[in-house]
């Protein structure tokens, strides 16, 4: 998620290279980095923390708690910290952190890194709501952005962040029935991505409700209504309500460890 940031503020202009420094602490991931995108890099969070008016912490949740450690001291009250760790709540940064500091949490998904994502953020009691403008600035570089309350980002990580996985099974469902009656794996594939692509666009672009966008589709008697009448059976619409509620009660198992 750090490399998707770097190049989607980097292609939208959001800021200049030389306005980036990246903590590092993998020597291989430092020289790619660097060479790659043009921007300064180190192994020194400290530095990084610093020299930075808003920090963007993208780690694995069981390493938060070392890297809040490593940066604590350097963090000043003008200062922006943006956390991407999935089920790490602001209370547990400030509580770590134990001093204050303007904080904005985020959610992001998959598709950033092709700056198509959908990302949520929510501010720490106390954030002003100029310092969420400025989270939302770097987010909209890799797709949108939404501010929702925190209380509800374990059912984003089950929808949004989780989706992904849950679209990429259904394309791959559809392009196999594609090949089964007939057409190449290779353009079923495309068919079908293609097909959930433009389908998604329609609904954002129209605000129409995907109910009357599909009943557009479906005509009498038609080859689409025999199509929906299978996925009825076979249960997709539970079974995908069912995989939200599921992730999402996994989310708020990990958030609670």
């Amino acid at each position: 998620m750090g490399e998707a940031l770097i190049a989607g503020l980097l292609r939208t202009k959001t800021v200049e290279k030389d306005r980036i420094l990246v903590g590092e602490v993998a020597r291989d991931r430092r020289e790619y980095l660097s060479q790659t995108y043009g921007v300064e890099c180190t192994s020194d969070n400290r530095d990084v923390a610093r020299r930075s008016d808003i920090l963007v912490l993208c780690v694995r949740p069981r390493e938060m708690t070392e890297a809040l450690a490593s940066i604590r001291d350097s963090l000043t009250p003008e200062k922006l910290l943006v956390s991407v760790a999935a089920g790490v709540t602001t209370k547990f940064i400030q509580r770590t952190l134990n001093k204050r500091v303007d904080l904005v949490r985020a959610m992001p998904n998959n598709p950033c890194t092709i700056g198509e994502g959908m990302t949520v953020l929510a501010t720490a009691e106390g954030t002003p709501a100029n310092r969420l403008e400025e989270a939302q600035r770097i987010f909209a570089s890799v797709g949108r952005t939404l501010n929702l309350e925190e209380y509800l980002f374990d059912a984003v990580t089950g929808l949004s962040a989780s989706g992904p996985a849950y679209v990429y099974l259904f394309i791959e469902a559809l392009a196999d029935g594609g090949v089964k009656v007939g057409i190449p794996k290779n353009v079923a594939l495309v068919l079908a991505a293609q097909t959930v692509l433009g389908s998604a666009r329609m609904v954002l672009e129209t605000g129409e409700h995907p109910a009357k966008l599909k009943d557009l589709v479906a005509t009498p008697g038609g080859t689409t209504v025999c199509g929906l009448f299978e996925l009825e059976q076979g249960g997709l619409r539970a079974a995908s309500m069912r995989a939200v509620e599921k992730a999402t009660l996994r989310a708020r198992e990990l958030s609670s460890q």
